[in-house]
């Protein structure tokens, strides 16, 4: 790995040096809570067969996402599923810790198994910089998958390019003779470092990214949530003490507001990327064709 791709990858892990900090945790709507910290965002889904745990956070965010759900009323020894957003250390670094306290089972969508029980080691961008505690995946899911307990269905949709296992997971809810279309998102952002053409560690990444993007704009939503709190605005959408309200996270134009601008982002670099490649081969070709 090159010095500047360490230093990306350093600067990737730093969160894990700092102290998890706590955030309130509180209903977001109908059996969905958030039980994650001020930014890395973890969200426990309640059903009469057990709870869904979708991302952990780092290894010191599992007593916080405990002490959480405890004051809930809810139980960590309740959690029957885990799953994840995507499989970077600072979501999935405490998913072993979970597994192994509560039994929980593991699933995942097929593209991300081998990121998950790698440890991170198969990462295109970090490898094993920033790795984390290998996780055994009990059960596997494809594109379009639908997980089901207790009673609670969510269908994942890849959403690549992040990771190559990047999923959004959709659930419906009804609250009061209405339907809410939930989105838990993995949005589109790019790590610093990532290389969009002639990727050879990851020759789609281009295309996965436009399909992410097309995807995003295109599901319904009405509540809209993601990897990290930052990216819904949840500091801005909810205060500690508010009373509950279903309403209180709608926000039917925010995912595409956030995949759009994210998108051009995407779009520039791209487009400076092939720029930079079409310069590479024009010089190349100007040296074959002159003679010595």
């Amino acid at each position: 790995m090159s010095n500047m791709l360490r230093l990306f990858a350093l600067i990737a892990v730093l969160p894990a040096l700092l102290p998890a900090q706590p955030f309130p945790p509180h209903r977001v709507i109908g059996n969905v809570y958030y039980v994650g910290g001020a930014d890395l965002a973890s969200y426990l889904i309640v059903t009469p067969q057990g709870n869904i745990l979708i991302n952990t956070g780092f290894e010191d965010s599992v007593p916080l996402i405990r002490a959480s759900i405890k004051s809930l009323g809810f139980q960590f020894s309740d959690i029957k599923l885990l799953m994840v957003t995507h499989a970077h250390g600072d979501h999935v670094a405490g998913m072993a810790t979970v597994k192994r306290l509560t039994g929980a089972k593991m699933a995942a969508v097929e593209q991300e198994v081998p990121l998950l029980e790698s440890g991170g080691k198969t990462d295109y961008l970090f490898g094993g910089s920033a790795g984390f505690t290998p996780v055994k995946v009990d059960r596997i899911f494809k594109d379009g998958g639908k997980i089901e307990l207790g009673g609670t269905a969510l269908t994942a949709h890849l959403t690549p390019g992040h990771t190559p296992g990047s999923v959004t997971y959709s659930l419906d809810i009804i609250e009061n003779g209405r339907t809410y279309h939930v989105l838990i998102a993995n949005l589109g952002t790019i790590n610093p470092g990532t290389v969009l053409v002639k990727n050879t560690k990851y020759p789609r990444i281009a295309e996965d990214y436009a399909s992410t993007f097309r995807i995003l704009k295109e599901l319904p939503c009405d509540i809209f949530l993601a990897s990290h709190a930052a990216q819904y605005g949840l500091h801005r959408k909810f205060r500690p003490g508010m009373t509950y309200s279903p309403d209180t996270f709608i926000d039917p134009n925010g995912l595409r507001r956030e995949a759009e601008r994210l998108e051009a982002i995407y779009l520039t670099q791209l487009e400076q990327e092939r720029q930079e490649e079409k310069v590479i081969q024009e010089r190349k070709h100007f040296k074959e064709a002159t003679p010595p």
